[in-house]
Formats: C-alpha cells, structure tokens, sequence
C-alpha cells in the first residue's frame, strides 16, 4: 500500500482538529466524527456484542462523535433490509444501549442516524416484507411510479417514529440523534421538486416542501429534554442521482435551511462527495460553509476526507489514494465550519483519528477496497466468520454512505458472485 509522508500540518493537526465543540448540551472532545455507513451487521434489526466493539474501538482512539450506521425508526415502511439494525423493539433498543455504554466506557460520544428510506423501498423486501414504499407523491429518484404516496394518518404516522426514536434513544444513553434527511431517501423526498409534486401544504415552493422535516425536529424536539443535541443531515446529491440539487442558489439554500434551524436542529450535517469542492459560483466555500454561514449553527462537512477518490467507486472494486489535509485544516482553522467526518478512512483504519491527532501521518495507508468485504483482515470488523470455521466467498459487504451503498452493494454482489442474505 502508498503510504505518505508527514506534512507540514503533523503540528496543527492537533491544534487545530483537538478542539472541543459544542453542540446544544454536548460538548465533544474534538472535531473528528466518525460518518454514518451501513455495514448490514445486525441480523433481525439488532446490534450484537460485535457492533459495540466496532464503534468503541473508533471511539478510543480518539473519535470525537460517532454518528452509527442508519437505524430504522417504528415504521412498517422505513426499512429495506432485516440485517440493517432497527431503532424500536425491546431486543434491538437493548443491544444499542450496549452500544452507547461501550462506546462512552471507551470515552466517547455517539448519536444514532434515525432513518426511513421512503421510496427507496421495494414491497416484499423484509424487514416487513407487506409494507409498501411510501413516499410524498409515489415516485422514485428517476421519476416512476412504485409506490403510495403520503396521506395525512401516513405523514403523522413516520413524524410520531421519528419522535418516539428519539425518545428511546435519550432514554437508553445516546448523546444526541441525527435524522437522515440526505440521499433521497424519505426527508429528501419531500425535500426534492424531482419527488414532492404535492399540491397541498407539503409541496410546493423550497419553504413548503420543508413542512414534513420540520414536523418532524418540532416533534423530535418536543420529546427530548432541551439540551439533548439534534442534528440534521442533508445533501444536494440522491443515491445514483449525482446531479441533483435542492437548491441553486445560496438564496434558495437559506429558504430550506432557515426553517429547519427554527424548528430546532442544533447542528447540520452537509453531505457532499469532495467536501473541497465548491458549492456556488463566486464563492470558495463547501456545502457545509454555506450552511454554517446561512444558518449560524455548527456545520459537519464531509466527502473523502484524507482520500482522492470518490466513495462509490469503492463499490465497484475501486482504492483511492491519500489526499493531504492541509486545505481542511486551514478551512476548519478559517471557521468554514465546525467539525469533519470521516468515513471509508476510518472504517479502514480503527486509529486513524490517533495517528492524524499526534501527526503520524507516515502511518496512514490509502484505502483499499477490500476493506469493503468481511473476509479482509484490515477491517477489523467483528463478525466471527473465522472463528466460526466459515470460507469461501464473504456473504456480507460493508456499504459506506448510508445506505446508497445497498444498490451498490447489490451490483457487486453480483459481479463477484457473492451471496447475498
């Protein structure tokens, strides 16, 4: 594997990215999260001894937030897959709280991504195979119909799981929620002219089309205590959609995100592909730049930090170098925003947020795309295939990005032949 050498930024790395921040209540000791990536580890919606030690071991070495893997919310339609952990149910509700327990013994900090995949969905797929997709108008991310759109006792439904999720997740020991409002999954969908065609007061203009979201933090709000923190990741981009946009402009941005911080989100997660990538023309700065700028609240920008390659090509057999960080360093120094997540470096590399921390950036190795597939020593994964006398083929792959990686996880299930459960 390419290793690099120590940069310029072995000192700053620790002044810069060691930090505390807050969030609402939450102080978190720095400013590296761990970002949220479907592993599918979780069979029948629950988050074994393995799950806890994947993130505990994150957390010790030097992760300041961890946000975990996509969790379904209390909804018959919100999920896709019965090996996706689920957040409702007394056995799944118990194996998280194991969860926060050993990752706060480890001396972290960690919120669950609380998710509905909306239209995503296809019928018959568990974990309950009878649920339809549902959506605010029955369409797809291409523009097709597959599915029910929304009635009021259906919107009221999903705002009541999001809530109650949030609940739980307060009353077992998590340090915040963040809901999944990215990716084309359901909040984007209302969220996105290319799926909202509603004619009622939940489509419509950018302002109205934020009317479910905005239920739902008012909702998530009201059933935690005030400091517990809320944040809200969006994107621009869809699963397999790379050129879509919820806003043009910065005006049209501050329209959708305005009401959203008033409703209570504390902090937005900004999903982007290459956070050094500029958001609008004039200006320098990220989609996480914009937000922080336009809504004064805490900005996570994310999007192959410390790697030059684009996440979904790791889905198709695909390593991607390092990138140096020293332009992130100067933008978190410059206050573009407040806090960086990491995703496929961090899967990789258990320590990467030690080694960045104490500038031992001769120890980081690019990513390797193995790494994806249970089978590959570098994970340190838990799942006990080994030990369990297991060979062949890996039956389970790590999709990275929430769950857009399922669609490519499923194309190359296919293309390596391997089985999918």
């Amino acid at each position: 594997m390419t290793t690099v050498a120590a940069s310029e930024a072995t000192g700053r790395a620790a002044e810069i990215l060691a930090r505390p921040v807050a969030l609402n209540g939450l102080t978190v000791p720095n400013r590296i999260v761990m970002a949220p990536m479907t592993r599918q580890f979780s069979p029948g919606g629950v988050p074994g001894e393995d799950v806890a030690s994947y993130y505990a071991r994150r957390a010790a070495a030097g992760v300041g937030l961890i946000v975990t893997e996509g969790t379904y919310v209390g909804h018959p339609s919100a999920g896709i897959s019965d090996r996706v952990p689920r957040f409702h149910g007394e056995e799944q509700l118990a194996g998280w709280a194991r969860v926060a327990e050993a990752v706060h013994a480890a001396g972290g900090r960690i919120v669950p991504q609380l998710w509905h995949v909306g239209m995503v969905r296809q019928q018959g797929k568990p974990p309950f195979p009878e649920a339809p997709a549902v959506g605010p108008s029955g369409l797809r991310l291409d523009g097709t119909e597959g599915g029910k759109a929304m009635t009021q006792a259906d919107i009221d439904d999903v705002v009541a799981a999001f809530a109650k999720a949030a609940a739980d997740a307060e009353r077992i020991g998590f340090d915040g929620v963040e809901l999944h409002g990215a990716h084309g999954y359901l909040i984007d969908q209302f969220l996105w002219a290319g799926t909202n065609r509603r004619t009622d007061a939940y489509g419509g203009d950018p302002v109205a089309r934020t009317r479910f979201a905005v239920e739902i933090v008012q909702a998530v709000r009201s059933a935690v205590s005030p400091g517990f923190p809320v944040v809200f990741r969006f994107s621009q981009w869809k699963a397999d959609h790379y050129d879509a946009r919820l806003a043009e402009t910065p005006e049209e941005l501050e329209a959708i995100l305005t009401p959203l911080a008033t409703a209570g989100v504390d902090a937005f997660h900004a999903s982007t592909r290459r956070y050094w990538l500029p958001e609008f023309e004039g200006s320098d700065l990220n989609l996480a730049g914009w937000t922080r700028k336009l809504t004064g609240r805490p900005a996570i920008t994310v999007g192959s930090v410390g790697l030059d390659g684009e996440f979904g090509r790791a889905f198709l057999g695909e390593g991607a170098p390092l990138r140096g960080i020293d332009d992130l360093l100067d933008r978190l120094e410059s206050d573009e925003f407040d806090m960086v997540a990491v995703g496929r470096a961090v899967l990789q590399d258990p320590e990467w947020a030690a080694k960045v921390l104490a500038g031992r950036f001769d120890e980081l190795t690019s990513y390797d795309a193995a790494t994806l597939t249970t089978q590959s020593r570098r994970t340190y994964l838990s799942w006990p295939r080994r030990a369990a006398g297991v060979t062949g083929a890996p039956r389970f792959l790590v999709c990275g990005g929430c769950h857009v990686g399922v669609t490519r996880f499923h194309l190359l299930a296919s293309i390596k032949r391997y089985k999918v459960a």
